[in-house]
């Protein structure tokens, strides 16, 4: 994948070599926060209960970090992808599309507005504070799952979590979030599916635009598209549940199967248009 050429700018903050935030109180923040990444990361329910159990406090104490371009080889990685991802949906959709507060890269755990950040959590958007979170270990959690190494996978990773920035942009987020008031937990597991892979699906919208908006200095070269894909099917549903040893149960699915999720970074990156995006909620 090319990228080092580049703009810089992406809204990175550096709070790498920071402690932690200290717990506030409530607890509810951090359940939220560990629920949307447990299926993500292939981490047990049970497991992801506990961690929000012994996080005792919903809110997080919040500092700021570092502002800038990171002058390290993964930092910099982050903000010129990041900043080629804004570039895209900048031109797009205008002044009506605003990037988000920052992408925020960490160590071990961090305060957000949506409780405690946690390294095993993976990477979340936070829609209280827009914010992108991501402790870098987690490319090594990610070739642990069987999703590689490549650059572009951990690109794809990059542009899932701004496309849930652009769902509380578009208001779709809050439309699912009101839906699922008034619907049983399989139901609303179909909503949250549509939601991701929608994602998904904006992520292939941006790899398809990146080297326009950045006169080819940033762009998918050959084989980069497969290894995002076997990110995809790497972090599919079924593929995690059944890594954990357990029975394939599509009413639990909350992020889609690996071939759903294949199939939607695909048609993102093949037609480069958003609005086929909006097909994930079809039928709902």
């Amino acid at each position: 994948m090319r990228w080092r050429g580049g703009r810089s700018g992406g809204g990175v903050e550096d709070r790498r070599g920071m402690s932690g935030g200290a717990i506030a109180a409530g607890g509810g923040g951090i359940a939220i926060v560990v629920a949307i990444a447990a299926y993500f990361l292939g981490i047990d329910p049970n497991l992801a209960s506990g961690i929000a159990n012994q996080l005792t406090g919903g809110g997080a104490t919040q500092r700021e970090g570092t502002f800038g371009t990171p002058g390290d080889e993964e930092g910099l990685f982050v903000d010129k992808v990041s900043a080629n991802i804004n570039d895209v949906w900048a031109a797009k959709y205008g002044d009506s599309y605003t990037p988000p507060a920052s992408i925020v890269i960490y160590e071990g755990g961090t305060g957000t507005a949506c409780g405690q950040g946690q390294a095993a959590m993976g990477p979340f958007y936070c829609p209280g504070d827009r914010k992108v979170y991501l402790d870098l270990s987690f490319w090594q959690q990610m070739e642990q799952l069987g999703a590689g190494s490549a650059e572009s996978a951990r690109a794809y990773v990059l542009a899932h979590e701004v496309g849930h920035h652009m769902q509380v942009l578009s208001g779709a987020s809050q439309k699912v979030q009101q839906a699922q008031r008034s619907l049983g937990q399989e139901e609303g597991n179909r909503y949250s599916v549509a939601l991701e892979l929608q994602a998904d699906c904006y992520a292939g919208v941006w790899a398809a635009n990146a080297p326009s908006v950045s006169n080819g200095e940033v762009a998918f070269e050959p084989g980069d598209l497969e290894a995002g894909l076997r990110a995809a099917n790497a972090i599919g549903d079924d593929t995690l549940q059944r890594r954990q040893g357990g029975t394939i149960v599509p009413e639990a699915f909350t992020h889609g199967s690996s071939a759903q999720r294949m199939e939607w970074l695909k048609r993102g990156f093949q037609t480069g248009d958003p609005a086929v995006c909006d097909g994930t909620f079809d039928g709902l």
